[in-house]
């Protein structure tokens, strides 16, 4: 077998040999289902850190120290179209970062707010 090679010990040729993706693999070592997901970059000026960082603790304090950055970073985003679609009335963008949250919430809180949710209907 050649040195660096991925192919799986018992098999002699790649293409007979069953592949896992990362998502397979996640899943059985975490038994959760995960999702595709991307690094971001962006250019942030040193100024901006201290918001950015204080924005990014405070949704997690809010959200759970638990949540990634990047879920805390989703939520931040949420709650900004929140505020624009009301504005203007376009709650396409929302829509699936607010069915993340209410999907995360634990038993109790998704009960009170369809509570909530059905009273003011």
């Amino acid at each position: 077998m050649a040195r660096g090679s991925k192919v799986q010990p018992g098999c002699t040729r790649r293409a007979n040999c069953p592949r896992k993706s990362s998502n397979e693999v996640s899943k059985h070592l975490t038994g959760k289902e995960t999702e595709p997901w991307e690094i971001l970059y962006f250019k942030a000026y040193k100024s901006q850190l201290p918001v950015i960082e204080q924005a990014l603790e405070t949704a997690a304090l809010m959200l759970g120290s638990d949540k990634s950055r990047g879920y805390c970073l989703e939520m931040i985003c949420a709650d900004f179209l929140a505020g624009v679609s009301l504005e203007s009335a376009n709650t396409d963008a929302l829509l699936p970062s607010l069915t993340r949250l209410v999907i995360d919430l634990p038993m109790q809180q998704k009960r009170q707010l369809l509570e909530n949710v059905q009273v003011t209907l």
